[in-house]
């Protein structure tokens, strides 16, 4: 049986960071749960080289896009090798074998007819590497905001449109097609709003995959990463893809266009695409533009790979977007990891070796019924939740049975039992030990493909022989586990994490692995400050990035001091809005509350709300200081309208 999964392929315009990771964790998580149950699994991922973004990174670097392309890809490669994920098939689409693909693809898709030569002038977003139609000159991007750019060329053109119907049907007899239904609902609407015929070529690029035509025409990005899926596996008979795994901003790409170049080209379609949602990075989403991101492997340097594993798999409900920080990942760690499923393992091999030698005494099936019911439950349903991308119901399904477990070991007492001589006490005490080492081998089984390194520790310590990759959790059954089976000495295998230390811990690891990558791609270090105070200059940004930051005039209409802070006011601003917006800003120390009633000022207006001493944040009041010095609130000589847009 096989099982063919892919994760997307990524962007070389960044190094890998945590939202790469938690993408191809998962799948990494799926893998693992397939190949238990039998299956030949293979996992494709790869770089996307052949973009004009690509072409303005390497230039910004004063590098050739194909030596940054190299650096960046190699930067995925050796994380995935670092964490541990099995990525079976890394293809870059500078690769010539894929360049062969991707014509391939082309010639099938023009002799059937869906090919045809034209010219376009129109909205070109640099950025999202995307046409933009029905936009006007400077209109922004639908997908990131920023501005889109004139472009006009001789391209050839996808007939798109020609597919309406075909992929509407799709949808309509494969509901499965695209999950979850948010974003089938998303696609459909999209496709059934008209689709536009679209250009899949540049001649106006350098850098790329040459189309096997007269003149100077290269591919467009989209026609070419996507077929990467299929170089990947071309005559290894492992097409079509079973699980296209991606994140929600590309959802449009692989299911819309994707399928339509597959039907042109006469090819089988992949079974499923999923999209997840977006990683945050304290409620804000990771980009490199607000410099908010994180890295896996400086988190695996101080806590170990699989506490983040977990974390992003109970923590994040697939699907929706979610919210990592440090102080949630250690509390999460703590509670779950180290006392809830380490102290189990530690507790009952514990007793075992204490009371029994280590040696795992009789089962007797009236001792600890409800906890085998229990087990039973969690058998059944873990399995149909994992396979539904329920990873989280998934997860929490096993801490019920941990929590259940717990219960029946302090009411069971055995460290009382144990000083009892009778029969009946040892039997009891007998059938206690096994309960509490049959759900550690259940929950062990059942958490391999979120747990991997970890739960093979555990599989050591109890001494099951046969190997746990391959223990199938669909035939998984309470009592399998062999009476008379010697353990081992139990050794800690998730000690508790101090937060005050592995926290700076890992910030400072996080920032030494940022120079580190900048550095590899020749971006230098920013020299502190000379003694003016004068903090350093942040690095450079493009006209675009500035517009994202939306500024507006304000009035201050109430201020108060926030309760146990000398730093913070919570003031009511007006931009214009049907009421006031709730600002909680770090001004205390410089303006009183009466000093800030009836002051224009300028805010942040699209700012993420968070949340401050409980308060509701809803924007930034922007002020001046050197370092270390005064705050400055910036103001206005003339009288502005309030909700007036800075430019």
């Amino acid at each position: 049986m096989k099982y063919y999964i892919t994760v997307p392929i990524y962007y070389v315009n960044a190094a890998p960071h945590i939202g790469h990771f938690y993408t191809t964790m998962v799948a990494d998580a799926l893998k693992r749960f397939k190949q238990m149950q039998g299956y030949e699994v293979i996992l494709t991922t790869g770089s996307d080289e052949n973009s004009v973004n690509v072409e303005r990174a390497a230039a910004s670097k004063g590098m050739s896009p194909s030596d940054y392309a190299a650096v960046i890809a190699g930067e995925f490669e050796k994380t995935w090798k670092e964490t541990g994920l099995g990525v079976d098939r890394f293809f870059r689409t500078s690769d010539p074998r894929h360049h062969e693909t991707v014509r391939w693809m082309f010639q099938r898709c023009r002799e059937n007819g869906y090919i045809d030569k034209g010219s376009y002038t129109g909205q070109y977003c640099f950025s999202c590497n995307l046409y933009v139609n029905d936009a006007k000159p400077g209109d922004p991007c639908p997908d990131c905001g920023r501005p889109t750019e004139t472009v006009t060329e001789e391209n050839y053109f996808f007939r798109l449109s020609a597919f309406q119907d075909k992929l509407l049907a799709l949808y309509e007899d494969h509901p499965d097609f695209i999950q979850p239904e948010i974003r089938r609902n998303e696609v459909r609407s999209f496709v059934k709003s008209g689709l536009k015929d679209l250009s899949i070529t540049r001649s106006n690029l350098t850098w790329g995959i040459p189309v096997p035509v007269e003149g100077k025409h290269i591919f467009y990005v989209w026609f070419d990463a996507l077929i990467t899926y299929l170089t990947a596996v071309r005559n290894d008979n492992l097409w079509p893809a079973d699980l296209h795994l991606i994140g929600k901003e590309i959802i449009r790409f692989h299911a819309i266009y994707w399928p339509a170049f597959l039907m042109a080209a006469g090819l089988e379609l992949p079974k499923r695409v999923w999209a997840h949602g977006w990683l945050l990075f304290d409620n804000e989403k990771m980009s490199k533009t607000r410099g908010n991101i994180v890295r896996a492997t400086p988190i695996q340097q101080v806590m170990g790979i699989d506490p983040l594993r977990y974390f992003l798999l109970r923590e994040v409900p697939f699907g929706s977007d979610g919210s990592f920080s440090y102080d949630a990942l250690v509390g999460r760690y703590n509670a779950d990891l180290a006392n809830g499923l380490g102290n189990l393992v530690s507790r009952t091999l514990s007793m075992i070796h204490q009371y029994r030698k280590g040696v795992v005494p009789q089962a007797h099936a009236e001792v600890g019924a409800e906890v085998a019911a229990k087990a039973r439950e969690v058998i059944t349903t873990f399995p149909t939740a994992f396979e539904a991308f329920e990873f989280s119901k998934a997860i929490e399904g096993i801490w019920s049975l941990l929590g259940t477990v717990d219960k029946f070991i302090v009411q069971q007492a055995p460290w009382t039992l144990v000083k009892k001589e009778d029969a009946e006490s040892q039997r009891i005490l007998d059938g206690t030990l096994y309960t509490a080492a049959e759900v550690v081998r259940i929950a062990t089984t059942l958490l391999y493909p979120v747990l991997p390194e970890s739960t093979q520790k555990i599989w050591t310590q109890l001494g099951v022989p046969e190997p746990l990759a391959a223990t199938n959790p669909t035939t998984l059954a309470w009592g399998q586990l062999a009476a008379g089976q010697q353990t081992q000495q139990p050794e800690p295998v998730f000690p508790r994490c101090d937060a005050k230390l592995a926290i700076p811990k890992m910030i400072d690891l996080e920032l030494a692995e940022k120079e580190r990558q900048d550095k590899l791609v020749g971006k230098a270090k920013q020299e502190a400050a000379p003694a003016s105070n004068l903090a350093p200059i942040a690095d450079t940004i493009t006209i675009d990035d500035f517009a994202t930051v939306d500024l507006r005039v304000g009035l201050v209409k109430s201020a108060e001091k926030v309760k146990g802070s000398d730093k913070l006011l919570h003031l009511a601003v007006d931009i214009g809005e049907t009421k006031p917006r709730s600002i909680v800003a770090g001004i205390a120390e410089n303006y009183t509350p009466e000093q800030m009633l009836g002051r224009k000022v300028v805010i942040v207006a699209n700012l993420q709300p968070r949340k401050l001493r409980g308060l509701m944040s809803e924007g930034m009041i922007v002020a001046a200081s050197l370092e270390g010095g005064p705050a400055s609130l910036a103001g206005f000589h003339e009288d502005v309208a309030i909700g007036a847009r800075l430019k």
